[in-house]
C-alpha cells in the first residue's frame, strides 16, 4: 500500500506542478526553468506523515474489502461441496445469492476507489500548496517566465542548462517550511459493509 501511496502522491504533485502560473510579468521574464517533481515531494514537509496516514487509512478499507471477499469464497466453497445433492430450486437460490454477494464486491471496491482518491486529494492538498507557493517564489524572484517539469527517464527536454534546474533551491527552502496541517478526519471514509463492525486502525 506504501508504494501505491507513493506512487499517487508522487502523480498529485505532477498535476500541480504543471498548472504552474506563469509569471505576471512573463513579457520581461523569458527564461523557463525546471524541476525533478519526485525530489520536491521527497522534500515537501508533512509528506511522509500524510502517507502514513493514507496507507493506516486505506488498509483499513482493504480490510473490509477482505472480509467481503473472504465470505464470498466460503459461499462458493460451500455451493460447490453441496450442489450434487440440491434440488434445482435450492441451487437456483444459492447461486442467486453468490451473484448478489459478488455484486455487492464490485460496488464495494468501486466505492473504496473512489472514496479513497477523493482522501488522498484532500490530504495531500496542503502539501502540495506548499510545493506551488515555493515554485512561485522562486520563478518570481528569478524571473522565469515559467517552471516546467522534467521527471527523470520521462521528460520531454532533450537538453538544457543546468543553471535553468532549480530543483535543489526548491528543495532547500522546502526542507525549511514547516509542515502544513494535514486533515485527520477521514471525512471521505467509506461505511463499513453489511454485518463487518469497523474497528480503530492499529497504531
Amino acid at each position: 500500500m506504501s508504494s501505491i501511496v507513493r506512487a499517487t502522491t508522487i502523480a498529485l504533485a505532477a498535476t500541480v506542478l504543471s498548472s504552474v502560473a506563469q509569471a505576471q510579468n512573463g513579457a520581461s521574464c523569458t527564461k523557463l526553468g525546471y524541476v525533478n517533481p519526485s525530489a520536491l515531494m521527497e522534500a515537501a514537509p508533512g509528506r511522509a506523515a500524510a502517507e502514513t496516514l493514507l496507507t493506516r487509512e486505506g488498509q483499513g478499507y482493504q480490510s473490509h474489502l477482505q472480509k467481503l471477499n473472504d465470505s464470498l469464497n466460503k459461499m462458493m466453497s460451500d455451493f460447490q461441496k453441496a450442489e450434487p445433492a440440491m434440488s434445482a430450486t435450492v441451487k437456483d437460490q444459492r447461486q442467486k445469492a453468490i451473484q448478489t454477494l459478488e455484486n455487492d464486491l464490485q460496488q464495494k471496491n468501486a466505492q473504496f476507489q473512489q472514496q479513497f482518491d477523493a482522501r488522498k486529494n484532500e490530504v495531500m492538498a496542503p502539501i502540495t500548496d506548499v510545493v506551488k507557493k515555493v515554485l512561485d517564489d522562486i520563478r518570481e524572484e528569478g524571473c522565469y517566465a515559467m517552471i516546467i517539469m522534467s521527471e527523470p527517464g520521462q521528460s520531454v527536454i532533450a537538453s538544457a542548462d543546468k543553471n535553468l534546474d532549480v530543483t535543489d533551491k526548491a528543495v532547500s527552502r522546502l526542507r525549511a517550511t514547516k509542515a502544513p496541517a494535514v486533515p485527520t478526519t477521514k471525512a471521505g471514509a467509506p461505511s463499513a459493509p453489511a454485518g463487518v463492525v469497523r474497528k480503530p486502525p492499529t497504531q
